[in-house]
């Protein structure tokens, strides 16, 4: 396991990524096939991921531990550690290396006067937690989400690492009754729709930290803000298919990425796609 990875010393592709969050840049790594024996070395940042196959063994923390496929695998700043295959075939895996003022920040919002999260162990089962590793790290690997939903789904990523697997407390601080914020953040999405809005936008017009955001939001819709704009974006899109307009053009001025994003959300929230529903209302006309 490694932040800093030459790739000519593997055998698969290995891919890093920088990408921005709430002002701080984090390393997206994906790798396959890893059968590199990793010397004793640390890291500045918290490193977590999850093990796609196969099985890594580390000496951590005085342990000798071994990670295997669907288990998440993490490391703290300045802890000493290795690693190195379980088997020949080695293995594959997808981390975050996040900068400690981050998590710290992440702590003090989730339960205010929380120490700095550590976290003792260095293989965690949770398949909840593992399942949201996944899907946000495919998501930002493969560029193909909005901003509000990869700030969405990290965030609660963060929160649902720290809260649950934190070595000391840092239960979730309770919500208040924010009901004028969170119309300002619905009327906002309702009206700029179309627009790549961040989580970061709508915290700062509601005057919430993002994470206090994003949980007084979903108490009082039941859904997350990039859900509430994905609602708005396929709503849109339905009253704009009486229009002679192109589906390809629908989608872009309604904010999908292209016409195969529009018919997946459209046929998840109505059941239906795009071009039968537009079939449907010429024909009863």
């Amino acid at each position: 396991m490694s932040g800093k990875i030459d790739k000519s010393i593997h055998r698969g592709p290995v891919r890093i990524k920088r990408i921005s969050f709430l002002k701080n840049e984090l390393e997206v790594l994906s790798a396959r096939d890893i059968s590199h024996n990793f010397s004793k070395h640390m890291h500045e940042d918290y490193a977590v991921g999850i093990i796609e196959s196969g099985a890594m063994g580390f000496r951590y923390r005085g342990a000798d531990l071994v990670a295997s496929k669907g288990l998440i695998n993490l490391v703290v700043p300045g802890e000493v550690h290795d690693g190195h295959p379980v088997s020949e075939k080695g293995w594959s895996y997808r981390m975050f290396y996040l900068p400690p003022q981050l998590l710290h920040r992440a702590a003090k919002e989730i339960s205010p006067g929380a120490a700095k999260p550590h976290f003792r162990a260095g293989v965690l089962d949770d398949s909840e937690l593992a399942r949201q590793i996944l899907r946000v790290h495919h998501n930002l690997d493969q560029n193909k989400s909005s901003s509000l939903e990869n700030d969405t789904l990290l965030l609660k990523l963060l929160i649902n690492w720290i809260s649950r697997h934190a070595d000391h407390s840092c239960a979730l601080s309770a919500t208040g009754s924010e009901h004028n914020a969170v119309q300002l953040a619905r009327e906002y999405m309702e009206d700029c729709y179309a627009k790549d809005i961040t989580l970061e936008q709508l915290a700062v017009l509601c005057g919430l930290s993002p994470y206090y955001f994003i949980r007084v939001f979903e108490k009082h819709t039941g859904i997350t803000p990039h859900a509430y704009l994905t609602q708005a974006r396929v709503n849109r899109a339905k009253e704009k298919l009486v229009s002679p307009l192109r589906l390809a053009d629908i989608a872009a001025e309604c904010g999908f990425f292209d016409q195969s994003h529009l018919t997946r959300l459209f046929r998840k929230q109505f059941g239906i796609t795009p071009g039968r529903y537009r079939n449907f209302i010429q024909n009863n006309k």
